[in-house]
């Protein structure tokens, strides 16, 4: 089969790898759409995020959908056919932070695309059966590739506490700050205020469900709320360390901080003000069990991912791919196909 493989930062080659063999408790999945990362592209720049360092070659991906070709031995085989996306992460499922149902902490955790784990951009994958989630004809393949992102978007809301009549802040009109918009509308929010410094994104986030939107370039967060009530919940998606300082000074008594983006290694928080008005503050790492309702929230069309696509490329592409959300304006999720065919050359979604 092929594979798009990092060779070291700034390198792709599509190279033929053996096609995996499904141990007797996983799938083979045909690969039909990867959705590119910004950890991708991280990888792709520097070889490295964190700990995690690329010191061979490595496969990229973890924003997958597919039809499951093979079963192991121990799975049904009626499964054969089944269209699935992929929940990237398969925990021990033995150890205290899985049997406490907190698998997203396993410290045994495989994860696609993490190094030494290679991720999905090839035409096979295998993966244990329970985290290759079926999915209905009403969701496309490109969204449930995208059914990672959301996942993030209702982790991050649940940690929120996101509920019925929440007033809820978004810095950061990425992919994941466009879901978030509408994953909190979908549990009810009231006000889902968007700040960024890109008036494109912003445009989208008022389509996607946003109240009102904020160009963060222009004024401070805390200066849009100076004539109304401040909001319960903050969703920090830009890992920018000034966003999240104003959005957490922002934040109404008793707030929630829940930082989702993923910038430096440590910022300065607004201590005093975490003190005085008691707010919480929570970190995200990744998700558990958020899949059945991601499913149901694209299937129900609350929640649009087809609209994040504005790139499609072939495997021949993936350098292309992982560059195209600072290459091209108005890109915000490219999605790459790994099957043989026709190149796309790109093209706008």
């Amino acid at each position: 089969m092929r594979a798009a493989v990092l060779n070291r930062p700034g390198e792709v080659e599509v190279v033929q790898r053996t096609e995996p063999v499904p141990a007797a408790d996983e799938v083979l999945v045909r690969v039909h759409a990867v959705g590119v990362c910004g950890s991708d592209t991280h990888y792709f720049d520097h070889g490295r995020i964190g700990r995690f360092v690329v010191e061979s070659p490595l496969v990229l991906g973890h924003e997958t959908s597919g039809v499951v070709e093979a079963v192991g031995a121990d799975v049904d085989p009626a499964r054969v056919g089944q269209r699935v996306s992929l929940e990237p992460g398969v925990p021990c499922r033995a150890c205290e932070q899985c049997l406490a149902g907190r698998y997203n902490l396993c410290p045994d955790m495989v994860f696609h695309a993490t190094p030494p784990v290679d991720g999905s951009l090839a035409e096979l994958v295998s993966i244990h059966h329970a985290f290759a989630h079926p999915v209905p004809d009403s969701v496309s393949d490109e969204a449930a590739a995208l059914l990672e992102p959301l996942s993030v978007g209702v982790w991050a809301c649940r940690k929120g506490g996101v509920g019925p009549g929440a007033r809820v802040l978004v810095t950061g009109a990425g992919p994941i700050g466009l879901v978030c918009v509408q994953v909190a509308r979908a549990c009810g929010a009231s006000e889902v205020v968007v700040a960024d410094l890109n008036p494109d994104r912003l445009a989208v986030a008022t389509e996607l469900g946003a109240t009102r939107t904020i160009p963060s370039g222009s004024r401070s967060v805390a200066d849009a709320y100076s004539a109304g009530p401040a909001p319960e919940v903050l969703l920090e998606c830009s890992g920018h360390p000034g966003a999240t300082a104003e959005g957490i000074r922002a934040l109404a008594p008793a707030g929630r901080a829940v930082l989702v983006g993923m910038g430096g290694d440590e910022i300065t928080l607004p201590l005093s003000t975490i003190q005085e008005r008691e707010l919480v503050v929570t970190g995200t790492f990744r998700y558990a069990g958020t899949w059945p309702t991601a499913v149901a929230l694209a299937a129900s069309g609350q929640v649009d991912l087809d609209r994040l696509v504005t790139g499609r490329f072939r495997l021949e592409e993936t350098a292309a791919a992982l560059t195209a959300a600072r290459d091209t304006a108005g890109a915000i999720k490219s999605v790459i196909d790994p099957r043989p065919g026709p190149g796309s050359g790109g093209t706008r979604g």
